[in-house]
């Protein structure tokens, strides 16, 4: 099935094994993502994929879990451990776990924030954990020297995107920027705590110094960015921060934008010389991967799988 295709409502509760009352009461959670056409709830492969991984992996108070993918043609015994276990939340590191599978290396992974990657990695959870993380200065690196005291690590570039406010379309409020989170008749949409959105958020709220609890809808936590910008599109708050990507799956919904992020995969420096590990680098900056991940709109792949620095 195409990864864009329109599922119904139906569909979705067929390929899960649930009822329909079901998925409405995970929409209404928030904890499986869609849209709406007309009065029609329509999803994408993506989103019920992306729910399963998450029902699976993503407990950020549970230990992290080795992931891989089992053949039906091996008996437990024969069935060999991960060699890689890969953290993030962006469907182009699943699209690396596969290439990594086509050379015989046996890549898990797991759905974690940046913020739990890291500390995974910190923890030698993982051995490669995904990272969007914007300190107002820099993204990234004043994290994993924070996450990750006394350890060596490398950051090697996934790709760089934007980050704005999803508003409504035509933009009815008429906002333009990080100053407007001061007006009265603003009410915005938030991420859970740990989360790059919520992070990013709270470090423009201290930089002007606008305490959180006068921000109308700081406390309405949503599950995802499509998740949020479906609420905003819908006329449900008027602001929420998210990725560009986002509004290439929506209508009725425009983008502010505000920054660009450096989103990187952080490495152990130690873990260079794991052949897995070598593999995966190989991977990112061949031309072949490149071609396969730059149909994703919205992403800027000029630097992926180069080192961007150690830290």
């Amino acid at each position: 099935m195409a990864q864009n295709q329109s599922l119904s409502t139906q569909e979705v509760a067929d390929i899960l094994h649930v009822s329909k009352s079901t998925i409405y009461d995970l929409i209404r959670k928030g904890e499986i993502h869609s849209y709406k056409i007309g009065r029609k709830v329509r999803f994408t492969q993506e989103d019920v994929d992306a729910y399963i991984a998450r029902s699976r992996h993503e407990h950020s108070t549970a230990p992290v879990q080795r992931i891989d993918t089992h053949s039906t043609l091996l008996t437990p015994a024969e069935e060999k451990a991960p060699e890689i276990i890969i953290s993030g939340q962006d469907v182009v590191l699943d699209i690396l776990a596969n290439y990594l599978h086509q050379e015989d290396i046996n890549a898990g992974r797991t759905y974690l924030s940046s913020f739990e990657g890291l500390l995974a990695l910190y923890q030698g959870k993982v051995d490669a954990a995904a990272c969007h993380l914007y300190d107002g200065k820099e993204c990234n690196a004043s994290f994993v020297r924070s996450l990750m005291p006394g350890v060596s690590a490398v950051l090697v570039n996934l790709s760089y995107r934007t980050q704005g406010f999803y508003v409504r379309k035509s933009n009815p409020k008429h906002i333009t920027g990080w100053e407007d989170l001061r007006r009265a008749d603003i009410s915005i949409l938030n991420r859970r705590v740990g989360s790059s959105s919520r992070i990013l958020l709270d470090t423009q709220l201290k930089k002007l110094e606008i305490p959180s609890g006068q921000l109308k809808g700081y406390d309405k936590i949503m599950s995802s960015h499509l998740t949020m910008a479906s609420a905003i599109a819908a006329g449900d708050a008027d602001l929420a921060i998210g990725t560009e990507r986002i509004t290439h799956q929506l209508e009725g919904l425009d983008f502010i934008p505000l920054l660009e992020e450096r989103f990187d995969l952080v490495l152990r420096k130690e873990s260079l010389e794991n052949p897995a590990v070598v593999k995966m680098l190989a991977i990112l900056s061949s031309p072949v991967f490149r071609r396969e991940v730059t149909h994703f709109s919205g992403n800027d792949y000029r630097d992926l799988g180069k080192i961007i620095m150690e830290v």
